[in-house]
């Protein structure tokens, strides 16, 4: 399955999600730079929505427009769809997630929240029903059990055991994987004391991502217009030489570090 617009165009490599620090031309820049993926978390995010909803008003079949809940309450997770339709004036969302599913989740209620989006998908006001989760047995789960349209699961160079299970088992059921957290919070970007040479650049972090054929887009969260413009040269970077990817791994691993110190090291 590929993730298209309502035209039939392939979702970009890199997606847009919400930053409060944005600024409404940014999202226009955006869209004319080849992003046509956008996603937030809520309706907090003022600027960008003003920018999408204007985009939205012209270019409406050319976008995908993506957000989720982490509300586990049916009649709140509609009234919230229904406030993002309302708010960005449109009939329905492209992807609708499920957000951070966890093993402290009562999997009867996650099940119910599941059906509940498969029924607003038959209404049409959804397109693609999705699933958001750190945890590797339930990203696993999920896949195995064909629960979702599209799965977004943290990936990047330092939390890498996705590649051993995760997504080749996407890729082998035709989900794509929308990554997040490719920078690591921005830890990546910031000099290991142990680390002689540079670090890696955003556009970097997104281009390791990339190169795993399961992943279908990776999402890019600038806070500022400039780190927009340096992200935006993902869109047309040649693919990272086997030295380039196995350089990037060896700093991963320094700033993965034990991987028991902290909640976004505690589901490898």
């Amino acid at each position: 399955m590929e993730l298209v617009t309502q035209q039939g165009q392939k979702a970009s490599i890199l997606g847009l999600a919400a930053q409060p620090q944005l600024d409404v031309t940014s999202i226009s820049m955006a869209f004319a730079a080849g992003i046509n993926y956008f996603f937030f978390y809520s309706l907090e995010y003022d600027n960008f929505l003003n920018g999408l909803k204007a985009l939205l008003k012209e270019k409406r079949e050319q976008l995908l427009v993506a957000t989720g809940s982490e509300n586990r309450d049916i009649n709140s997770l509609r009234r919230y769809l229904d406030s993002v339709r309302h708010r960005l004036d449109v009939d329905g969302v492209d992807v609708f997630f499920i957000e951070y599913v966890s093993p402290s989740d009562d999997s009867k209620q996650v099940q119910a929240i599941l059906e509940e989006l498969r029924s607003q998908q038959e209404k049409g006001l959804i397109r693609y029903v999705g699933v958001t989760t750190h945890n590797r047995p339930i990203a696993l789960d999920t896949i195995e059990r064909d629960r979702c349209d599209v799965l977004m699961h943290r990936y990047n160079m330092a939390h890498r055991k996705a590649e051993e299970d995760v997504l080749p088992k996407a890729h082998q059921a035709d989900i794509p994987v929308v990554a997040f957290t490719c920078t690591r919070w921005g830890s990546l970007l910031t000099k290991h004391p142990n680390w002689q040479m540079q670090p890696p650049t955003a556009a970097d972090c997104y281009r390791y991502v990339l190169g795993h054929p399961a992943v279908s887009l990776a999402l890019t969260a600038p806070k500022t217009r400039q780190q927009l413009e340096e992200n935006l040269s993902v869109l047309h970077a040649s693919p990272l030489s086997p030295e380039e990817v196995a350089h990037l791994q060896k700093y991963g691993d320094l700033i993965y570090g034990t991987g028991q110190d902290a909640f976004d090291t505690q589901w490898a």
